[in-house]
């Protein structure tokens, strides 16, 4: 070869891949290791095979032994124990040796000879009266044993026969016989004789029944012969089953008793106490349960269950009955009765609430059928879905025990025992000891659960005015927060973690039962004789709840509400429980303070900064106008955290932004209007009433005609329509036109007769809705006083007795004096009908179905005072308040106003009534044509403005800016600011006789330069009393 000029040494390439030896030795490793486990398995097999066979000798073998003694056994006793006599019960006969050694339940020939041992041995007990001889022969300390052994096996051969046969039996297991010579009666009867307390081997039997997990085939023997039940509800003696249990449960593991403890998932709760509707079959098991020493018993072992968080209970019977809304039925049907012992523990009842509230917390939302009045709900239709989960609907009749169960007494006496040791001495230091925290805790887990879950109408009730459940949260709250320590509470509720704050669940009950309250209280009472509450302790009250809802709404928020659902019962809801109960406290704490507010707006007891948050700053307001933030949540549902002028500007922003989408200050105004002055009302409906709502968000301009048909001077750049919009609210809310009545405070509200005077009075109502709407969404504020309750009825609330006075103050005195009247009512002659009095017509409405017919008593007169109330606020002008309500959301929607309260909402109406702040005009007003702040016609100009009434500078300001009132927040916002122009240039005499003249479109004042202050007061109180309408300008 010759040199190529590379000196390095190339390596040799193997086309042929990896060696063929590394591949052989693979390949034999996996070929070993298949072997191996072939081997294993061959192995495994033959093992198998050889047990099978061992285990089929073997059972052959017994069979063929059974077999043989059952022959030997029919050879000498007889195929129906012809040949039995007594003797064959004592301890030295082959008799129960070898039939409890062959007996097979499924075997015909073997359950009648078990049968007719039974009826033998009962026999012979009642003819001589002493089993215990009959076993043991004449010494039972040298025989116990064996004769223990035969009756453990002959009373679990009975249950184990009628398990086995319960469907040939089903007739015959839990009725009470006619007939004791029936199969099933026999096997029992001897059951009970057998177990019977007074016999020496009682315990030591019941326990070895309860290791065979007896309670399992009673559960099974009942469900089968309850499905068979005959109806016969004269039967009222306990059936032998009955009196089985009832010896069986009273063995519990305390002296005398030794029974042994056994498996919860075996026990009397899990198998026979989730047995639908138990006590209906059993009702003398129920009397025995109820006794203090068992009750406190299986009440503690399933308390200690459920606290372990151990699921025990047996496979539902249906999903109409689930296994825990059983037991929970059963177990409430027999609380009550252990509550009322006199020795009752608090122990037990702490048991009895962790139970009842493990329980409650897997049951689906139980519907009231109720038709009571129930307080407002604090969850949407769509909120109550059980997203992804069937739904699951309990039988009618189970569902109705449960709700019976939770009665008012049951309410009390539980309270009674948690409460009854808890001192009612509040300050803070008063230190609070382990056992009120768990009373307290206790409780509010219990409630909050039951208020999830069943229908609370009557709960309120009781919690609110028949305990003390009230002041003892209070004062258990007051303390924490004047400490500035709340003890945790995690332990109550299992999904709870263990640093959920420990206001949570006390607030959770409290803020619900002290708004029932609120609800029911009258103003004497709240105020006067400050009940349930001192006013000192609910300015308290509403420092603690502005603190949490801020805690929960912006510290802390929950996840958006369009990602988690609320649900009712924590059994469905798998994902974050803890939210779900941040959820519903800061809904209840928000409607209690937004209760509150009302209050304080009624008579002002606490300043309105207090429920004022510390947070809100520019950067609030600007996220509190966007979806979907925390801000804008909290103006949803708590917007009295925020400060009124800061809502103002939250909602003037909301209106801005409509206005810019709709492009409300375009060119061109397609919808222009000609008004005759004296007929301004009746030009408006015919010309407007059927506007879009596009149409409405858009430019509306006017032009009035005076009373000569000729129209007025000036262009409507919106100065005129302003006017238009203060005029026409003027006379359509005008008593005189019938649409409307005042209060004796002459506030306005909806004429109850209007449909009287005005064939189309609802499309009227239409129409002033839409006509107050484009007011506000225009920025215009106008004149109308209006009721208190009417503006509730804006905001969709409904009104109740305490709203009353800002209707008829007399009317609530007499309502008021029947509620505390200390005489017999009935006396009064007074019935369940309200009569109406409308232009001299008067009709009567019924307050009930059949109310002509029921008296007012001094048992139901506080329902006739809230039903009276209802009428009068609610009912009575429903349809005039539902068509202006329409009107009025075509431009502007609820969610906007909710952020305000009624009075609040008044002012966006009407603006302040404390006249206009000269001083905050003439810090936002511009000058023009040589007019400076230090004029001296301007100086004149404020000092003779400063010198006019109220009337007289609205006046003023209206015939500047077209309307009387100025802008909410001040003179700051108003839009073009406030402008004061030189007029008629040179201080002629020609120019000093002229008038002050406007342009309203452009908030614009042309003043000539008068030269005092006499001529120019004169001549401005000329131009404003004029009445010329725009001929001036």
């Amino acid at each position: 070869m010759f040199f190529n000029g590379d000196s390095s040494t190339r390596k040799r390439v193997d086309l042929g891949g990896r060696s063929s030896k590394e591949r052989d030795r693979k390949k034999l490793l996996e070929q070993t290791r298949l072997e191996r486990n072939s081997r294993l398995w061959v192995k495994q097999q033959n093992a198998a095979a050889v047990k099978i066979q061992k285990w089929f000798r073997g059972t052959k073998a017994v069979e063929a032994e059974h077999s043989r003694v059952r022959e030997k056994f029919h050879g000498t006793y007889g195929k129906c124990c012809q040949n039995v006599d007594r003797h064959c019960f004592g301890p030295d006969s082959e008799f129960f040796r070898q039939l409890l050694f062959f007996f097979n339940a499924k075997d015909s020939d073997d359950f009648t000879i078990l049968v007719e041992t039974c009826r033998l041995l009962l026999q012979n007990v009642q003819d001589s009266g002493d089993i215990v001889s009959l076993f043991a022969g004449g010494d039972y300390s040298t025989k116990h044993a064996l004769v223990e052994y035969r009756v453990k096996k002959l009373s679990f051969a009975c249950i184990w026969a009628i398990y086995q046969n319960r469907k040939q039996l089903k007739d015959q297991l839990v009725m009470m016989p006619r007939d004791s010579s029936i199969t099933a009666t026999l096997l029992l009867e001897a059951v009970v004789l057998l177990i019977d307390p007074k016999l020496p081997w009682a315990c030591k039997v019941v326990g070895y029944l309860l290791e065979r997990n007896v309670f399992a085939l009673f559960r099974e023997i009942v469900i089968t012969g309850k499905e068979n039940m005959r109806n016969d509800s004269s039967i009222r003696n306990a059936s032998p089953l009955e009196r089985i249990l009832a010896l069986v449960i009273s063995h519990v593991g305390q002296k005398p008793c030794v029974c042994p403890t056994i498996d919860l998932q075996w026990s009397f709760s899990s198998q026979m106490l989730t047995i639908p509707l138990l006590w209906r079959l059993f009702p003398n098991l129920k009397e025995v349960f109820a006794t203090q020493g068992l009750s406190q018993h299986y009440i503690n072992q399933m308390a200690r269950c459920m606290r372990n968080n151990t699921y025990v209970l047996p496979s539902d019977l249906s999903v109409e009955y689930p296994g825990h809304a059983c037991l929970l039925e059963n177990m409430l049907e027999t609380a009550g009765a252990a509550l009322s012992h006199a020795e009752c523990s608090f122990e037990m009842a702490i048991d009895i609430a962790a139970v009842t509230t493990f329980l409650l917390q897997a049951l689906p939302p139980i519907k009231s059928s109720s038709p009571e009045i129930r307080p407002s709900s604090t969850l949407d239709e769509d909120d109550m879905a059980l997203p992804d989960e069937m739904e699951i609907v309990l039988n009618e009749d189970l569902e109705h025990k449960i709700v019976h169960a939770m009665h008012s007494r049951f309410l009390l006496q539980l309270t009674s025992v948690l409460f009854g040791e808890i001192t009612m001495v509040s300050g803070s230091n008063h230190e609070r000891d382990d056992k009120e925290v768990a009373a307290i805790g206790a409780a509010c887990a219990f409630l909050h659960v039951a208020f999830n879950t069943l229908p609370i109408e009557r709960m309120m009730t009781v919690l609110a005015f028949r305990t003390e459940l009230v002041q003892v949260l209070w004062n258990f709250m007051k303390q924490c927060h004047e400490n500035k320590k709340w003890p945790s509470l995690p332990d109550q509720l299992s999904y709870l973690p263990g640093n959920a704050p420990g206001w949570l669940l006390p607030l959770a009950v409290f803020c619900p039962v002290y708004k029932y309250m609120l609800m029911l209280v009258d103003n004497e009472e709240f105020y006067e004789q400050e009940k349930p509450l001192s006013l000192k302790d609910v300015q308290c009250l509403i420092v603690i709840l502005r603190q949490a809802l801020w805690q929960l709404l912006w510290v802390n928020p929950k996840v958006h509400n369009n990602s988690v659902k609320l649900i009712k019962n924590t059994s469905a809801y798998s994902g974050n429980p803890i939210e779900s109960i941040k959820q519903r406290v800061s809904l209840a704490a928000s409607e209690l303070l937004s209760q509150l507010q009302d209050w304080n707006n009624r008579r002002q007891f606490a300043p309105p900064n207090d429920f004022h948050a510390d947070g809100v700053d520019d950067s609030f307001i600007s996220q509190a106008v966007i979806d979907g933030t925390k801000a804008n949540d909290i103006m949803k549902q708590a917007p009295f955290l925020v400060p009124f002028t800061s809502r103002v500007k939250i909602f003037n922003s909301q209106l801005l932004a409509v206005r810019q989408r709709q492009g409300s200050h375009g060119v061109f105004t397609r919808n222009r209007y000609r008004i005759r002055r004296d007929h301004i009302l009746e030009d408006a409906y015919n010309q407007m009433s059927a506007l879009s709502e596009e149409d409405l968000r858009g430019l509306i301009r006017v032009s009035f005609i005076n009373e000569f048909g000729v129209e007025e001077a000036g262009i409507d750049g919106g100065g005129i329509f302003k006017d238009f919009m203060e005029n026409i609210t003027r006379a359509a809310f005008d008593v005189q036109y019938g649409l409307f009545k005042e209060t004796s405070d002459h506030l306005l509200y909806p004429n109850p007769g209007s449909g009287m005077l005005h064939e189309q009075h609802l499309q009227f109502f239409h129409f002033l809705g839409t006509l107050l709407a484009k007011a506000m969404f225009e920025g215009i504020l106008v004149d109308i006083p209006f009721a208190t309750f009417f503006l509730s009825k804006l905001k969709k609330k409904y009104n109740y007795l305490n709203d009353l006075p800002s209707l008829d103050s007399e009317l609530y005195r007499h309502l008021i004096f029947l509620k505390r009247y200390q005489g017999d009512i009935s006396d009064l002659e007074l019935y369940f009908v309200i009569v109406n009095n409308e232009y001299g017509e008067l009709t009567e409405e019924e307050l009930l179905p059949g109310g002509r017919n029921q008296r007012v008593s001094n048992d139901n007169v506080i329902p006739f005072t809230h039903l009276v109330s209802n009428y009068r606020l609610n009912y009575q002008i429903r349809l005039q308040s539902s068509h202006f309500m329409r009107g009025f959301q075509q431009l502007i929607k609820k969610e906007w106003i909710d952020m305000f309260d009624e009075h609040e909402l008044q002012l966006l109406i009407s603006g302040s009534l404390d006249g206009l702040d000269i001083d905050d005009l003439r810090i936002h007003s511009n000058y023009g044509g040589g007019y400076h702040s230090e004029h001296y016609v301007i100086e004149m100009f404020w000092e003779v403005l400063k010198g006019f009434s109220m009337e007289n500078q609205m006046k003023i300001l209206k015939f500047v800016t077209g309307c009387s009132r100025g802008p909410l927040l001040g003179f700051k916002y108003l839009e073009p600011v406030f402008c004061i122009q030189r007029a008629g240039g040179t201080a002629s005499e020609e120019a000093l006789d002229r008038l002050p003249t406007s342009a309203t479109c452009m908030n614009l004042l042309k003043l000539p330069p008068y030269r005092s202050k006499e001529q120019l007061a004169t001549k401005l109180l000329y131009a404003i009393n004029a009445d010329a309408g725009f001929d001036l300008s």
